[in-house]
Parts: structure tokens; sequence; C-alpha cells
């Protein structure tokens, strides 16, 4: 049964719902925002193979796009404006964040952390973008939270690098 309406859920209903819930974590009773973005992080790690750049910032970038129509057809199904449930926006774009940063073991921790602290706190205009409709409004105010955390991520890279590493 679909969990908005009664009706009978379809394979693509079914596919939507999976996608957007990020395959179970946006069940999770406690921050499923948080257990979504473990996905992301698992997606930043792939995405950051791909050789070169431009090719990783167009992943992400098409990876946030991709968030839109996902995250919108689920708040249509579950019929509910930005149903915690969904947490596409959260897995889709985090790759983000990490554009262009080489991905240590020290470094992914804190990139979760900042990523999910200012998705939280969403400074100015983040949180005004919640206000835009369906998919649109769901995904762009990651998006911002992602542009601020890429930010913040790279200000702390090259802060330890000079300071401990030696760059």
């Amino acid at each position: 049964m679909s969990e908005a309406d009664g009706k009978t859920q379809t394979v693509r209903d079914r596919l939507v719902l999976a996608v957007a819930s990020g395959f179970g974590l946006g069940y999770c009773p406690v921050a499923p925002g948080t257990a979504g973005t473990l996905l992301g992080v698992a997606l930043a790690l792939a995405v950051a193979q791909v050789p070169g750049r431009v090719w990783r910032v167009l992943i992400a970038a098409a990876l946030a796009a991709v968030a839109v129509p996902v995250c919108d057809a689920a708040e249509r199904r579950l019929g509910r404006k930005d149903d915690r449930r969904i947490v596409a926006d959260e897995y889709l774009t985090f790759p983000i964040c990490v554009i262009g940063l080489p991905l240590e073991y020290w470094l992914i921790p804190f990139a979760f952390l900042s990523n999910r602290f200012l998705d939280i706190v969403k400074p100015p205009p983040a949180r005004q973008f919640q206000r835009l409709r369906g998919g649109v409004g769901i995904v762009m105010d990651d998006v911002a939270a992602c542009l601020y955390g890429l930010a913040v991520n790279w200000a702390f890279y090259c802060l330890v690098s000079r300071l401990f590493l030696g760059g």
C-alpha cells in the first residue's frame, strides 16, 4: 500500500521511495538525514576515483540534479512536505562538499560533521531555499549547505596541511 493514499504501489513508486529514502536509511528512527549522509560519504569516495576535476564537478552537479525529481516524486507519494524519510537530498549532494579535496582519512569525518552541522543550521540563504516548492526546495538548501561546507572543508584542509603536514 502507498503510504500517502492507501493505493497499491507500483514498481516505480517503490523504486522512487527506495532511492529517496537512501535504500532504507531514511527510516532510521533517530537522525535519518545523518544516516542518509553516510551513503553520501560512500558516493563521494566513488566520485573521487573519477579522473579529472571537471568530471568530478560535473558528476556532483548531476547527482544533485537527479535528487530534485526523486525528492519531488517521493514528497508527492508520501504526502508530506520534505518528509524526514526523504534523504536523497543529503546523500546525492554530499559529494559537492568535498570537490577537489584529497579524501584523506582525517578529512572525511570532518567533512561529514561540517556538512551535517551546516545542513542543520542552514545559514542564509540556505534556509530560505526550503520555501521553494517540491524537489527544488528539498534539494537547494542542501546544495547551499554543501557549498558552505566546501569552503569550510577547504579552509580546514589548508590549515591542517600548513600546520601539521608541512604543506
